[in-house]
């Protein structure tokens, strides 16, 4: 074979044993906007929440860059990929694929409530791609405190959500209650009334606590005692050490007179909380 000829079989050659490029990633049930520089950081909000909770709080901590994530659904958003189905793992799953997609090199993650349950199922369902991990006012198992199993919750959670998804009366209810124990704001009305009722009947029965031994980040959880309820702080501590007791290198943190939104109703602490953790200490 002369050289002229061998040039294009290697060339060709050469094509067909080099890997793929990975195609990009086209992501349903997530949205992400990017702000600011430095080491990456994932923010995840809440049940209904629109990522502007996180305002504050990027404004105040600078020096990282933040990746603020918004559920398809959520906060007047279309449904897109989470239209039918379970929505906070697969949204885990999507976030997953999006750091790799993304090569961001083990972030840190935060999540608040249901963003806190998501931000858990990252870390141990997709080890290799969070840095570390931090959970804001969220057990594993939200049922828990109720004494119900989730297995024992899920006709209930059934029976909830699909009320959820149909009352508007109910979800303003959802909101009034939450609000008693401090800002409420952040809950959405314009969120998507099919995403929200199964995003709480998947969290309701759902139970993280026997996948946390599988996490290889450190795990920080930053929880409320709300001023209202003094008096119950200590079993409010009590159930977040036995909720997290199969993790015992979790570094758990009690933020005082503060409702479920600690960002908001607590924003000087939660800040000082969240440069500790995004420094490793």
């Amino acid at each position: 074979m002369s050289r002229w000829l061998f040039l294009p079989v290697a060339a060709v050659s050469a094509l067909l044993a080099a890997p793929a490029t990975a195609a990009p990633l086209k992501p349903s049930r997530i949205s992400v906007v990017i702000r600011g520089s430095g080491p990456d950081v994932i923010l995840i909000p809440g049940l209904s929440a629109s990522r502007g909770v996180w305002n504050g709080t990027v404004a105040a901590v600078p020096g990282y860059r933040y990746h603020l994530v918004q559920v398809a659904g959520f906060a007047g958003t279309p449904a897109a990929g989470n239209a039918s189905g379970r929505v906070a793992g697969p949204v885990a799953d999507e976030i997953a694929r999006y750091i790799a997609a993304s090569r961001l090199g083990r972030p840190a993650l935060v999540g608040h409530s249901m963003g806190g349950s998501i931000a858990l199922m990252v870390g141990a369902r997709h080890p290799q791609v969070a840095g570390r991990v931090m959970v804001v006012d969220m057990l594993p198992s939200p049922a828990r405190p109720f004494g119900v199993p989730p297995a024992a919750m899920k006709p209930l959670a059934r029976l909830i959500g699909g009320e959820m998804e149909g009352a508007d009366r109910l979800r303003r209810d959802f909101k009034s209650l939450v609000g008693r124990f401090g800002n409420s704001d952040w809950l959405e009305s314009r969120s998507d009334a099919g995403v929200v009722g199964r995003s709480l009947e998947e969290l309701l029965s759902t139970d993280l606590g026997p996948e946390l031994p599988r996490m290889r980040a450190p795990l920080t959880v930053v929880y409320a005692c709300s001023a209202r309820l003094v008096n119950a702080c200590g079993p409010v501590s009590r159930a977040y050490i036995s909720a997290y007791s199969k993790r015992p290198s979790t570094k758990l943190v009690r933020i005082e007179r503060s409702g479920h939104t600690i960002m908001w109703d607590q924003p000087a602490a939660f800040q000082a909380e969240l440069r500790r953790f995004l420094a490793g200490r």
